[in-house]
């Protein structure tokens, strides 16, 4: 269990920065979490915790609310496969199962080797391209047995890394923005104090952590 390195601490108060408020950095520092160790650790969360001025309860319930953030190890290489109705209807559960008799795991399982998690997930919003499935987030659409198979053999030789890094990595150039380009970030209550709307002490509105 991990909290985060100096230097994704010294990326964290960057991202802090950003915000008038530090907690509200909460989502774009889980993300830089688990990109670091592939998912979120306790101690990771309590790290954020003192970053922000919040308790350890608060991170974990921002980060147990949404589906992409994971709270335990999971594989390299996380396949969501939409069981929704359109990719249903399209051969959604078969795929399901046949991706469960090739990994020989179950969903919500890890195959033993740590490289692939497989989950059974609801709409992705790709309904027109059904069956269609994620590897970390990234879409593939129109998938049959056979282009399961090829993802996977090309997963496991390596030959898709530059298209899908490990899972818990959402961006391939991290966001950064130069002192001379931030916003003079107040807080509501600071703007309010001194007579004056928030968005008069901003030139530029900053942007959300995150990427493809």
């Amino acid at each position: 269990m991990a909290r985060l390195t100096p230097e994704n601490e010294i990326l964290a108060r960057e991202i802090i920065g950003r915000y008038p408020r530090p907690k509200s950095a909460l989502i774009p520092l889980l993300h830089l979490a688990q990109e670091q160790d592939g998912y979120v650790t306790d101690d990771a969360m309590a790290h954020i915790a003192e970053l922000v001025g919040v308790t350890s309860a608060e991170v974990l319930g921002t980060c147990s609310f949404y589906e992409m953030f994971k709270l335990h190890p999971c594989g390299r290489y996380v396949i969501n496969v939409c069981t929704n109705i359109a990719c249903m209807l399209c051969g959604g559960d078969e795929l399901l199962h046949h991706a469960e008799e090739t990994l020989g795991i179950t969903a919500g399982a890890t195959t033993p080797d740590g490289l692939f998690t497989i989950e059974a997930v609801e709409c992705i919003a790709a309904c027109t391209e059904a069956p269609a499935l994620q590897v970390n987030y990234r879409y593939r659409y129109k998938v049959d047995n056979d282009a399961f198979d090829s993802l996977v053999d090309d997963l496991r030789a390596g030959r898709l890394n530059d298209e899908i890094p490990p899972h818990g990595t959402l961006a391939r150039v991290r966001q950064h923005i130069p002192d001379d380009k931030r916003a003079f970030i107040v807080s509501p209550e600071e703007a309010a104090a001194a007579g004056e709307p928030a968005w008069m002490h901003a030139h530029e509105t900053p942007s959300v952590e995150g990427g493809a």
